[in-house]
């Protein structure tokens, strides 16, 4: 904001100088050159009256020479006088003595001795320097006399002239600069307080508590928007601190009154009759699950409460260590863990959202596999087709868990991650949530969370979590590296 402030500043002083100092130095060049002709005019006026007094009294020859030589000192330039023939009478310059015979003939001297009202001005160059010529006729009483002929040369007008071009430009300049220096602060304090508004919503997206924005300095509506900033921050602040303490809170003061009428329940089971205890262990089984939703919502509430910076975290050690307690759950139930963990290095992630993210889908994977079927877990880097070789940015690694269970047809899949949303037909247990937190936890570590139906008919849950090396080359098409287990894969939905 400030360069462009300070842009718009300077543009707008460049555009008023252009407009005031190009006429103002054009003016001042056209006034110069008209008084330096005023004055070479004046100048030949006068000569051409003592000329004429001089020669009517026949002292031409003893007092010509003597004006021209004083003119020419005082002007500049050179003067010579003829007679009413074009004979040389005086001059100023040894040389137009030489060109005597020539006088007559120039275009000047030939217009005023033909006895032209008008002054001759004319513009010549001779040895390469630019000259103004003046020539005014010699008369008295309506007889020629003769002729003057002034010439100066034009390189002191225009050295004046280019002389105040320089002074305009510097001035320019010097106003350009006192403009930055004075609309660089200007554009400082405008754009402090628009910088603390950035800062303080940058801190209010990423989850913390925005620091009231000084409201001191600044123009007036940039210190309005500021304080209505601050009230809204203030206000956010407050119901997201009230909604989750009353998660948090809450689930916290559920689980002691479900513990106690778990254990009320499991005490009345030799007191009811046989006909009643299908009733009894359904109630057990609803308790349960009550207990779980509440163990949910209070991890999703420490969850929002937590604004942890993703970091690298070894997800092949994760998924080895989750694999080996959940194997002899499985065994339990007659379902295969199988594990393929190739060498996909470290991936970026939220501290022990990985071990959730593992845990929630197992237990989803386990409730919905049948006896005898295979449940695997496989780790995948995944690189971009369109990467180029060399590469720096950092590729992604997918973690899939697929089942052979009944699957979800697309609409039930985009359901999924919905709180508190069970597919019609689930086994009993569920609370809805799991998928909820592992998409919450993928999108806290940057990754995106998706469903696909299976090969085998089942569901393939793949999360995909950004790596914490960049990938420097690329081994075969679609990420595949050496030795790793090829398998199609849908194409995920981003």
């Amino acid at each position: 904001m400030t360069r462009r402030l300070l842009l718009s500043y300077l543009s707008l002083a460049a555009l008023v100088l252009l407009c005031l100092e190009i006429p103002l130095g054009f003016m001042y060049s056209r006034s110069e050159r008209e008084r330096v002709v005023n004055a070479a005019t004046e100048e030949a006026e006068s000569v051409s009256a003592y000329a004429s007094l001089s020669l009517s009294t026949g002292r031409a020859a003893r007092d010509l020479p003597r004006r021209v030589v004083h003119c020419a000192e005082r002007i500049g330039g050179k003067v010579v006088i003829v007679d009413a023939v074009g004979t040389l009478l005086a001059t100023s310059h040894p040389r137009a003595a030489v060109m005597s015979s020539d006088l007559a003939s120039r275009p000047g001297i030939a217009a005023a001795l033909r006895g032209t009202s008008t002054v001759d001005v004319r513009t010549s160059t001779i040895g390469g320097v630019e000259y103004l010529s003046v020539a005014a006729p010699i008369q008295r009483d309506a007889r020629m006399q003769g002729a003057v002929w002034l010439t100066l040369p034009t390189q002191t007008v225009h050295e004046r002239v280019h002389h105040v071009w320089l002074l305009l430009g510097l001035g320019g300049l010097g106003v350009l600069t006192a403009v930055a220096v004075v609309g660089f602060a200007i554009a400082c304090w405008a754009g402090r307080p628009i910088r603390e508004l950035e800062r303080a919503t940058h801190e209010l997206a990423e989850g913390g508590r925005a620091t009231p924005v000084t409201m001191t300095k600044g123009p007036p509506e940039v210190r309005r928007l500021a304080a209505a900033f601050n009230r809204t921050a203030a206000r956010l602040g407050q119901l997201l601190a009230a909604q989750h303490a009353f998660a948090g809170e809450a689930s916290h003061q559920l689980k002691t009154p479900l513990a106690a009428l778990r254990l009320r329940l499991e005490n009345l089971e030799p007191s009811v009759a046989t006909r009643g205890r299908g009733s009894l262990a359904a109630a057990v089984t609803e308790t349960d699950r009550l207990s779980r939703m509440v163990e949910g919502l209070l991890a999703m509430a420490r969850l929002e409460e937590s604004a942890a910076t993703p970091g690298p975290v070894d997800v092949g050690a994760i998924c080895a260590e989750r694999h080996r307690t959940w194997q002899p759950l499985f065994e339990q139930q007659g379902v295969s863990l199988v594990l393929f963990a190739g060498s996909v290095g470290p991936v970026l992630a939220v501290p022990g959202a990985v071990e959730q993210i593992v845990d929630n889908l197992l237990s989803n994977a386990l409730r919905a596999s049948p006896s005898d079927s295979t449940v695997t877990m496989e780790l995948r880097l995944h690189v971009p087709a369109r990467r180029a070789l060399r590469d720096a940015r950092p590729a992604w690694v997918d973690l899939h868990i697929t089942d052979e269970g009944p699957g979800m047809t697309s609409e039930q899949r985009a359901r999924a991650f919905d709180r508190f949303w069970r597919a019609p037909g689930a086994p009993k247990g569920g609370t809805g949530l799991g998928l909820s937190l592992v998409q919450r936890l993928t999108h806290a570590s940057g990754g995106e969370a998706s469903l696909h139906a299976a090969a085998a008919g089942g569901l393939d849950a793949v999360i995909r979590l950004p790596s914490a090396e960049p990938q420097r080359e690329v081994h075969g098409q679609g990420g595949e590296r050496p030795g790793q287990r090829k398998r199609h894969l849908p194409a995920l939905r981003t």
